[in-house]
């Protein structure tokens, strides 16, 4: 049976437990894209977070899984998968690689036609300075961007994957806001965008 769109993710793993390989795509399609970004912000590599994110998945077909929808999401419960990987890699050293490093991979898809190539260029340079930004974040404030600002989940599933309260969630959310704000202000004043003169169009 193949799963739908209104399955919700309990549905699918109870199937997923009976052996049921449609239900394992179903999430994988489902929750991929998101753990895998989330493990990429974290960690600045491609390859980590590939790995990491098979890793993720393949710890639901375990029988030993300690999903329990008492205490929280899927969702949730995969993020805090991912980030106990991640911060195992942190512990190896084998978290080092630059985000730009691997930025291309994961590049946004070109416009066919740019009616505003200053514009775009202006909107891609502010988002490599927010993506730089974010990376220079202490990892707990880091989490919390990514998890809440970038992948949009809501502060609870936020609290089960980062294994603490809601509170907490809100106050390093705040805290990395702060610290965002401020080095983005401090990246701009220290490169401001010089007054760029049109070209004389000749016919």
């Amino acid at each position: 049976m193949m799963p739908g769109p209104l399955d919700s993710d309990e549905e699918l793993l109870l199937r997923i437990r009976s052996g049921d390989e449609e239900a394992f795509l179903g999430v994988y399609r489902r929750r991929q894209g998101a753990i895998y970004r989330f493990v990429l912000h974290m960690s600045g590599s491609a390859t980590v977070a590939e790995d990491i994110t098979q890793e993720v998945f393949l710890a639901l077909l375990r029988s030993e899984c300690g999903y329990d929808p008492d205490r929280g999401t899927l969702s949730g419960y995969l993020f805090g998968i991912a980030r106990k990987l991640v911060l195992r890699q942190v512990e190896r050293g084998r978290v080092d690689v630059p985000l730009e490093t691997d930025s291309e991979d994961v590049a946004l898809p070109e416009l066919a036609v740019i009616h505003d190539p200053l514009g775009d260029l202006t909107h891609r340079e502010r988002l490599e300075a927010l993506r730089r930004a974010v990376t220079t974040l202490p990892r707990r404030y880091r989490e919390v961007v990514v998890l809440c600002d970038l992948e949009e989940v809501d502060y609870a599933e936020a609290a089960v994957a980062l294994n603490c309260p809601i509170g907490t969630v809100r106050s390093r959310l705040h805290r990395a806001r702060a610290l965002l704000l401020e080095k983005l202000n401090r990246e701009r004043s220290a490169n401001p965008v010089k007054e760029l003169k049109p070209a004389r169009i000749l016919i």
